[in-house]
């Protein structure tokens, strides 16, 4: 085997460690909401330190890739999509992070179920979990047949955000007291929304290593 494709295996392998504990970080943010589980939470924000590792570590492999190979056409562009994708990933482990702040802020982590169930966080959650999943899935295998479907999945995620503006309304109308909180929730589930969001730069970027085709600025539906 080339050195070009030992150092470009060991530069896929990094992305894929990082990519697993980002979607770990995801879950346990998950399970950690829904349970109020305040341990979790300080476990997820202590390997926040490890995804940001994960993110310097592949941006420096991208970097020396292409300083010691020149590389063109499909390994260029994934040189080019792995250094971002390596920056969608560190932002959504810090949002993941910044879920479980919420949690273990002792003025913050009480969410009366009745919100809870209105705002449909745990389909919202779990929507982010599969477009993370299926993402890198279509990465790994380097087939984008399904982009359009993981694509999809970020309209389910705008409708639930969408409409916890008036949910949450309507609660704090019945629950005046809660409007502190109720406002803090809003912002809990903005992080959630951002998370679909670079799932989908996710898919565009592998579309781009994969099909040489840039969906930026376009209908991501074509």
């Amino acid at each position: 085997m080339k050195n070009s494709d030992k150092e470009m295996q060991l530069l896929k392998e990094e992305i894929y460690k990082m990519w697993e504990l980002v979607l770990s970080q995801l879950e346990k943010a998950k399970q950690a909401f829904m349970n109020n589980d305040v341990d979790l939470a300080l476990e997820i924000i202590t390997l926040e330190r490890r995804v940001n590792a994960f993110e310097l570590k592949v941006d420096s492999n991208c970097e020396n890739y292409i300083a010691l190979f020149s590389p063109v056409a499909i390994d260029l562009r994934l040189v080019l999509s792995a250094q971002k994708i390596g920056i969608f990933l560190e932002r959504i482990g810090d949002l993941a992070a910044g879920v479980a702040r919420h949690i273990t802020d002792r003025d913050k982590s009480r969410m009366d179920e009745q919100l809870k169930e209105g705002l449909d966080l745990e389909n919202l959650f779990d929507t982010l979990l599969h477009m993370l999943s299926d993402c890198f899935v279509q990465f790994r295998t380097e087939s984008t047949h399904a982009y359009r479907k993981i694509l999809a999945k970020e309209e389910i995620v705008n409708a639930i955000y969408e409409k916890s503006f008036l949910r949450t309304a309507d609660y704090l109308k019945a629950n005046p007291e809660e409007i502190p909180y109720g406002l803090k929730a809003i912002l809990l589930i903005h992080r959630l929304e951002r998370i679909g969001d670079y799932c989908s730069n996710i898919v565009e970027e592998t579309v781009f290593y994969v099909k040489a085709k840039v969906l930026k600025h376009k209908g991501k539906t074509e």
